[in-house]
């Protein structure tokens, strides 16, 4: 029998025009934090930067604190997107590559520009937050300890999410001296021996 289904309607250009503005505030105020700190990303100099009104900011984000968690949600949102396809990634590793395979995968996520931006906005503005919206922090904290797990497939769970912990510890740190020193930071050489201290606990845990 024949099934009738609604073709979907194509966005208009009025929606693409409001969606790449969207999108290039986000981009814009990312820039700013990054290059000039958060005290800087007052709402008058992000619309001189991005070269839109206040009206602009306030359709698409309500007001200046819809925008920072604007580029909050969107920071959290593609690292939590790529942690969360990564484990197709892993199914045919093992051991010492797929602890490299994931502290690399999870570095490029934390260390891209917008997550960077996105914590940055989370430090800052933690005093006026509710106590209980920590939903960023705590969902990204849940799935590294899965990622943890599978890292350490065979481990008891008590031992598999001290290498979430790691990872995350790490990487914070990363993320928090790309803020503070100016310039690039490489941080290759820490990763490096972040694999190698996760691929030495495994097999020292496996044995035992």
């Amino acid at each position: 029998m024949a099934t009738n289904i609604s073709p979907r309607r194509p966005v208009n250009g009025k929606q693409l025009r409001a969606d790449r503005t969207r999108a290039m505030v986000i981009d814009e105020t990312v820039r700013c934090v990054l290059e000039e700190g958060f005290g800087a990303a007052s709402a008058k100099h992000i619309t001189e930067r991005a070269g839109v009104t206040w009206g602009v900011i306030q359709y698409h984000f309500g007001d200046r604190g819809g925008l920072l968690m604007a580029v909050v949600d969107e920071g959290f949102g593609q690292l939590l997107e790529t942690l969360n396809g990564m484990e197709a990634e892993l199914g045919a590793t093992s051991g010492r590559a797929r602890a490299e395979l994931v502290v690399n995968a999870v570095a490029d996520a934390f260390l891209s520009p917008t997550s960077i931006a996105a914590l940055e906005i989370l430090i800052a503005t933690r005093a006026g937050r509710a106590d209980g919206d920590q939903r960023h922090l705590l969902e990204l904290f849940a799935t590294l300890t899965r990622l943890g797990r599978y890292v350490a497939d065979g481990l008891e769970p008590e031992h598999a999410d001290v290498i979430g912990d790691l990872i995350w510890t790490t990487l914070m740190g990363a993320m928090v001296a790309k803020m503070a020193v100016p310039g690039p930071v490489d941080v290759n050489r820490e990763l490096r021996a972040l694999t190698d201290v996760i691929a030495a606990y495994i097999d020292q845990k496996r044995v035992h």
